[in-house]
């Protein structure tokens, strides 16, 4: 080649067309990959959180059946029939008789209450004022 002679020397430009159509192409890929890794994502999100509701419901189940066996029991135990006969043979209780029992005044709204309203069925009449006996 001399130097003179520029015609077998190639030139070449770069197509700024066909670089911009890369671009554009490797962008609408780019979305179109992370839009589809994104429905991915979600739909695994949505697996794990279906295997989470559904472990929730077993361990509600559950939970409701000890409830219900529990108030069972409760109600069992506070059964009047079951306590009165464990009163009588565990602790040697017996019916009271009818000296032993003292009727309580029913309090009336509206009205002071005085010392001998408030007292309880079980507590002895207040003794009378005055010097006390030792």
């Amino acid at each position: 080649m001399a130097p003179g002679d520029q015609s077998a020397r190639v030139i070449r430009e770069r197509d700024r067309g066909l670089l911009r159509a890369m671009g554009v192409t490797l962008l609408i890929s780019a979305c179109l990959v992370g839009g589809v890794l994104g429905l991915v994502g979600l739909r695994v999100n949505q697996v794990e959180l279906s295997y989470r509701l559904e472990q929730l419901r077993q361990t509600r189940g559950q939970l409701e059946e000890v409830n219900r066996q529990l108030r069972v029991e409760l109600a069992t135990l506070r059964a009047l029939a079951r306590i009165e006969s464990k009163a009588r043979g565990e602790l040697g209780m017996l019916s009271p008789s009818g000296s032993q029992v003292r009727m309580a005044r029913e309090y009336v709204p509206g009205r002071a209450p005085d010392a001998a309203s408030l007292r309880t069925a079980w507590e002895e009449p207040p003794a009378p004022p005055g010097p006390r006996a030792r």
